[in-house]
């Protein structure tokens, strides 16, 4: 039985993706409101093109509470010169973007999740919507992907730049060499625990270059956060050949999440103490945080304890914590 036909989408860029020179504009979402019958949603977006060459698709604000790849990329968009470029360069800072503006994770029109409602549908609602027009449109004209986050509100990582381990050895071998040109503090084998509708799955299944950050957390950024995406973007774009000049380099840790006994997750909820900061090592079965009852003095705290041997990567950052929430994530280094 054949496929019914998916419809066009309904999002309308006010950039044409094949012109030469600097552009900046819209991704035009019709959004019908209470407060705007015709209204939309408007996400911005560069492309900077000269000449011929490959084509750079640099993404931030999938989650609308991190805020480094944001800032780079509205950075980037204001200060790209198209003399130094060969190819394309298309920026979109903020993808999910009425997450973006109301500072949270997911939409606030639908709740939902960018990287989670990938394929995405074009008669969905707004997020799938989103989701439908870089799998159809944006990803197609991609050789390489820099999708930038960070641990938003609710976590805290270590600044890495990552890359995942993918069947296909060259594209592998290709991601990690701009994982490298990156030049993050820590470089990272990437595990997911939850990779069904992710936007990497959906660019690394087309066969694009792929490559992604976690950059801080805590819902905010630092002027050290913000430095390294900066600096790190450019230094891809130079290695890859779409900008001009050499790449930054400075040291980098490389790092490996091998496994599900990476992460450890609250059995119960109440009040978080944490007993092993950020970038320090610990043993198997040791215990690196304490979670309190909220409602009772006296009763003992239940443990949180490694499963492996690591280094702590990324730690959960309020102080409240809730049974389910991931409070720890351990990398082993290579």
């Amino acid at each position: 039985m054949s496929q019914p036909e998916l419809r066009a989408s309904l999002i309308t860029p006010t950039v044409d993706f094949s012109a030469q020179g600097i552009q900046h504009g819209f991704l035009r979402l019709p959004h019908s409101r209470d407060d705007s019958a015709w209204g939309s949603v408007m996400i911005p977006i560069t492309v900077v093109r000269n000449g011929e060459g490959p084509t750079a698709l640099l993404t931030g604000g999938n989650h609308g509470d991190e805020y480094e790849g944001p800032i780079a990329l509205f950075d980037l968009a204001r200060t790209l010169k198209v003399e130094d470029v060969s190819g394309r360069v298309i920026i979109v800072p903020a993808m999910n973007h009425p997450a973006f503006v109301a500072g949270t994770r997911t939409s606030p029109i639908d709740q939902g999740n960018l990287n989670r409602s990938f394929p995405g549908r074009p008669d969905g609602t707004v997020t799938p919507k989103i989701a439908d027009y870089f799998q159809r449109v944006l990803l197609p004209l991609a050789d390489i992907v820099l999708d930038f986050h960070s641990g938003g509100r609710t976590l805290d990582f270590l600044p890495f730049c990552a890359a995942h381990i993918l069947p296909d050895k060259q594209q592998e071998a290709r991601s990690f060499e701009l994982v490298e040109a990156f030049s993050a503090p820590y470089s990272m084998k990437m595990l997911e625990i939850d990779a069904v509708g992710m936007y990497d799955t959906a660019a690394e299944e087309m066969g694009k270059v792929f490559i992604t950050t976690e950059l801080g957390g805590g819902g905010t950024a630092t002027a050290r956060s913000a430095g390294i995406a900066k600096r790190g973007v450019i230094n891809v774009l130079r290695r890859a050949g779409i900008a001009a000049g050499d790449a930054d380099l400075s040291p980098t840790q490389w790092l490996d999440m091998p496994g599900i006994d990476c992460f450890s997750f609250a059995e119960e909820g109440g009040l978080i103490e944490p007993l092993v900061d950020m970038g320090e090592t610990v043993i198997k079965d040791q215990m690196i945080a304490r979670i309190y009852p909220l409602g009772r003095t006296g009763a003992q705290p239940s443990e949180v304890l490694a499963k492996m041997d690591g280094m702590l990567c990324a730690r959960h950052f309020p102080g409240l914590v809730k049974a389910g929430d991931c409070v720890a994530v351990l990398a082993i280094t290579v």
